[in-house]
């Protein structure tokens, strides 16, 4: 059962679009919550060891218990312990009582979680707006309440199939030798490869939707070059647009009116990497089609994948926010500093960047309604994708395009996915990641993945291989390094036949993951979960947050430790260990359930298949383009019966054209399937 509350005169955020099973609660006063008489803050007291799940891209565990956070989408690639807030607005968690209950905080603006971190047995969900609306749900399990959320909210974005191939990117590839080196250094080292990305150098001046011409003299002819080798250009779309004369984005949008402003009506001017920029008002319908629409002169270029950036939005500074703070300066001239005002003085500088005196100073025009931004923020990054989504559906009608975001909230699932922002090359950020997916996964985030390897600072070899035994299985693998840091491509570290197998290895899961991907999202449910979610009777497993459940077949659990030679690992049931030292070399050990330590060298990848379920795997190949699933090999420790459903489709279409359930069964000693194109290899089954 879904209710909801209705406080004062809520923005409609979009989030929500299917009200079949909600029921309209008139009363004011959520069952499960104490309502405090400001009538923004609910509170519950949870029992010891009563865990709660969710907030989608957040820090710390899977288990939220014990910690604050802030759901107000921040520019910040320093994601330690102590943050509350990253580049999601994710107000969704599940309280896993005796009855479990899920609760969404529909509010656009800012709302905090205090998770029995204040008092260690109260949870308490506050709102700074008083307009919101407040959505508990009940049901049988997690999973169950799960559903019913990702139901009420929609399905999630399907990319390409091409999109589940690896990707590199850096910032920057500044030209189109440095395009050309990174493809010829994969293509020599025989590692796959999907797409290349280009970050902000590939414009003029850091200009939207333009091409630097000097740096880039013909883009389109590099994008077809590339598609030739099966590799896609992925460029990047930040969100300011610069303020030059004879600029002419920027000269429409002022024309129009469809950048923010301030309170009086004047366009409200901004700093990012170009400089002087204005913010599209993408809360603004017109402004949204003008803006997307924007997009077709790169697609006429042959592009057909992009990533919208610094959408939160990102601000390095405010035309008023500067002149505030060289003010202060001046009047600082000849006085002495010590500790009452050096801080201060720094500070007048170092606060410029995502103000919040500048997200409440700047307003949108909500189709007629004036708004102040601080008051929708979360909104911002989740329109800017939803006006491209919107536009590429017009500009590439029926064919899927590949679109993910930084900054989102809940219901941008449904125009693009996300990656987990600008993370660092630390080991704790492979377990954050993990960490991630289901969260992520709740809130109808399916199309995401992390950085591997680590954006900010210098990545290890061994770190960067142990990062991409866990990125081989999420949908998104992207390689991706800043500025000033060590070269991450793969073929740059010694022995890169290392890095080939491995992720040779995912391109021979693609066919899987695609399957669950689908599979997950026509079912509203989840492709990675916790544990807890499918052993919850099992004290043990709702304790592990270190591994994840893939699907209804397959247990991952990544080595994230430096000069780990393995890790410990609990199986909830029993499972065949499939340890591949190489794409098609592996070695197969049946174990029971219960707890278990694995060696795991630097250049192996261990799965864990439950008995009775098959893991089907292809071929490994150069490219998406060439997977085949003319000959598939399958895993699994049979005893009796075992089947799978491969969902498969022609990988571009949005009617998914060429669909098709290729079901795959292991009995009395032998491997079969109903498709008589497929040859079957059983050297990966076990039968008892």
């Amino acid at each position: 059962m879904i209710f909801r509350y209705k406080f004062g005169d809520p923005t409609e955020t979009g989030a929500v679009v299917d009200f079949e099973k909600v029921q309209e609660c008139t009363s004011g006063k959520p069952q499960y919550f104490t309502l405090e008489s400001n009538c923004l803050s609910f509170k519950r007291t949870l029992p010891q060891g009563v865990a709660v799940y969710g907030l989608g891209e957040s820090t710390r565990g899977i288990n939220k218990r014990g910690w604050h956070y802030d759901s107000f989408c921040s520019d910040d690639p320093i994601h330690t312990e102590d943050k509350q807030s990253l580049y999601g607005a994710h107000n969704f968690i599940v309280i896993d009582e005796e009855k479990p209950f899920g609760v969404f905080v529909d509010i656009p603006g800012k709302v905090s979680f205090d998770i029995c971190a204040e008092s260690y047995d109260t949870l308490e969900i506050t709102a700074e707006d008083g307009n919101f609306y407040f959505y508990e749900i009940t049901g049988e399990s997690i999973r169950d309440i799960v559903r019913q959320f990702r139901k009420m909210i929609g399905k999630s974005y399907t990319p390409p199939l091409w999109a589940f191939g690896y990707q590199q990117c850096r910032w920057s590839y500044p030209d189109e030798a440095s395009v050309r080196a990174v493809a010829k250094g994969y293509k020599d080292a025989e590692i796959p490869i999907d797409s290349i990305y280009l970050d902000i150098d590939y414009m003029e001046r850091f200009k939207d939707f333009t091409v630097d011409g000097e740096k880039f003299p013909d883009l389109a002819a590099l994008a077809a070059e590339l598609k030739e080798e099966g590799i896609h250009l992925v460029p990047i779309i930040d969100a300011g647009v610069k303020i030059e004369d004879g600029y002419d984005v920027y000269e429409d949008g002022v024309e129009k009116g469809y950048f923010c402003k301030d309170e009086n009506g004047e366009n409200y001017v901004t700093a990012v990497w170009p400089g002087k920029t204005l913010f599209p008002d993408f809360l603004n319908s017109e402004a949204r089609h003008w803006f997307g629409m924007k997009y077709k002169r790169l697609t006429d270029m042959g592009i057909d994948g992009f990533w919208n950036d610094m959408n939160e939005p990102a601000i390095f500074y405010s035309e008023k926010g500067l002149d505030r703070a060289w003010e202060y300066v001046e009047n600082q001239k000849g006085k002495p500093l010590d500790v009452n005002n050096f801080f201060d003085l720094r500070d007048a500088f170092v606060k410029l960047s995502n103000s919040t005196e500048d997200y409440k100073a700047m307003y949108h025009d909500m189709d007629g309604k004036k708004v102040r931004h601080y008051d929708v923020h979360n909104l911002y990054g989740y329109n800017m994708t939803k006006s491209a989504a919107e536009a590429l559906d017009e500009i590439r009608p029926n064919k899927r395009t590949l679109l993910f975001s930084r900054a989102s909230y809940i219901g941008m699932h449904r125009f693009g996915g996300i990656w987990m922002g600008d993370n660092q090359s630390w080991w704790s950020h492979i377990l954050l990641n993990l960490k991630m997916l289901p969260s992520l996964n709740m809130c109808g985030f399916l199309y995401t993945g992390a950085d591997l390897g680590g954006f900010g600072g210098n990545c290890t070899r061994d770190l960067l291989m142990r990062w991409l035994a866990l990125g081989i299985f999420s949908p998104l693998m992207r390689n991706h390094a800043a500025l000033g840091t060590r070269a991450q491509e793969c073929y740059n570290f010694e022995k890169p036949e290392e890095f080939r197998e491995i992720i040779k290895l995912r391109y021979r899961l693609i066919p899987y993951l695609y399957s669950e991907f689908n599979k997950a999202n026509d079912s509203y449910d989840m492709m990675f979960r916790p544990l807890a979610f499918d052993y919850h009777e099992d004290k043990i497993a709702c304790s592990v947050e270190d591994q994840l459940m893939l699907g209804d077949e397959a247990m991952i659990a990544p080595v994230y430790e430096q000069n780990a030679i393995g890790r410990n690992v609990y199986l909830p049931e029993d499972m065949l260990l499939v340890m591949f030292d190489t794409a098609e070399s592996f070695t197969l050990t049946r174990l029971e359930k219960g707890h278990h330590f694995i060696e795991v060298p630097l250049n192996q990848v261990p799965i864990f298949v439950k008995k009775n379920r098959l893991l089907p795997l292809c071929r490994p190949s150069e490219n998406t383009e060439k997977l085949s699933l003319d000959k598939i090999e399958l895993f699994g420790w049979v005893d009796g019966r075992a089947e799978y459903e491969l969902y498969t489709d022609d990988g571009i279409s949005k009617q998914n054209k060429g669909e098709r359930i290729i079901k795959f069964t292991a009995e009395n000693g032998r491997v079969y399937s109903d498709c008589d194109d497929t040859e079957l290899s059983d050297g990966g089954v076990c039968f008892d």
